[in-house]
């Protein structure tokens, strides 16, 4: 054999042999999957790629290849997201069903799900607010009174959710699940925009976290329509380009209705 190929041959070899892999098992027993072909998409250069695709087999499917990089991604269905994970080194288990969606077995998937089923319990929380004001106006309460009493618990509950967000991203600014949360909050935006939670994270940030290529152009073109708007430039608004993102306000990726449910 020529010597070059071989040399050429054994160094694909290591290469492989060294290189990290990912494994992601998962199971449904929702029947309209079964049949259906899944993707794992993620956000590159401003647009949705096809990271890896499977077919779904009697409720079970399998996604498996080299992993150059720890990303966070999202499980789709065509053009439907259902679900954040993180790709990384390890056996990554998701489960689907009508009543709960979980991605576990790694130490970042681990974390991120912990983080939805809280902000789900939140969610959960302030749509109860609803019926906590029915039932009370059944019961005869002055609706003023009830309004007062539900709006201060509103509060309660809109600052926990700060909190949870704020707190959650700063102490991951230095891997993916950071700048990933971040895409969730700022993706249900009609456009860019700065708000005091925002500016609060921005102001603690590290290098890392301000360089992912994600959080360094949304808060420029935020701070470029924070000027239009004050006058300091002459120009129409931009939209937020048209990218199905995760989001906090459409948990595909993060919210209320749609947020893994705690088993």
């Amino acid at each position: 054999m020529n010597k070059s190929l071989l040399y050429l041959l054994v160094a694909t070899f290591v290469f492989t042999s060294c290189a990290e892999s990912y494994s992601v098992q998962g199971s449904s027993s929702i029947a309209s999957l079964d049949g259906s072909k899944l993707y794992l998409k993620a956000v590159k250069s401003g647009e949705l790629k096809n990271v890896d695709s499977c077919d779904v087999v009697h409720g079970q499917f399998r996604f498996s290849g080299l992993l150059d990089t720890v990303r966070m991604v999202n499980l789709f269905m065509d053009d439907e997201g259902i679900m954040p994970l993180v790709l990384e080194k390890g056996e990554i288990s998701i489960r689907l069903d009508n009543a709960s969606r979980r991605v576990s077995g790694t130490p970042l998937n681990d974390e991120l799900y912990e983080f939805l089923i809280r902000h789900d319990q939140l969610g959960n929380e302030m749509s109860e607010l609803s019926h906590k004001h029915s039932q009370m106006l059944l019961e005869g309460e002055d609706e003023q009174v009830i309004n007062e009493k539900l709006n201060i618990e509103a509060a309660r509950i809109a600052q926990q959710e700060d909190s949870l967000v704020t707190n959650f991203i700063v102490d991951n600014f230095d891997n993916v699940l950071g700048p990933g949360v971040f895409m969730m909050m700022t993706g249900s935006f009609p456009y860019p925009m700065l708000t005091p939670q925002i500016e609060d994270i921005m102001s603690k940030a590290t290098s890392k976290f301000k360089n992912d290529p994600y959080v360094k152009e949304y808060y420029q073109t935020a701070n470029e329509i924070q000027a239009r708007q004050n006058g300091l430039v002459d120009d129409t608004l931009p939209s937020q380009q048209n990218i199905p993102q995760p989001s906090l306000a459409q948990p595909q990726l993060l919210k209320t209705d749609s947020i893994p449910q705690a088993e």
